[in-house]
């Protein structure tokens, strides 16, 4: 699925998901640097993100992977 990571004025991490018209905090993430690894919004939603440089510029769209399946 298709999903805007960005960050506020506050440094604070979120991702917007467009088909389901939703935005959430980023609550915790496998890697310190995000890329290629599991973040958990804060709804609970866990997504794989694809492997990218540590120096990515935001905002960005990428292609993640929802892991679990809890609608």
């Amino acid at each position: 699925m298709k999903i805007m990571i960005r960050k506020n004025a506050a440094g604070v991490l979120s991702a917007y998901v467009p088909k389901k018209d939703l935005e959430e905090p980023i609550s915790s993430m496998e890697k310190a640097d995000m890329w290629g690894g599991m973040i958990t919004l804060a709804n609970g939603w866990q997504l794989v993100l694809p492997e990218m440089a540590a120096d990515t510029r935001l905002p960005i769209t990428v292609d993640a992977r929802k892991v679990n399946e809890s609608e």
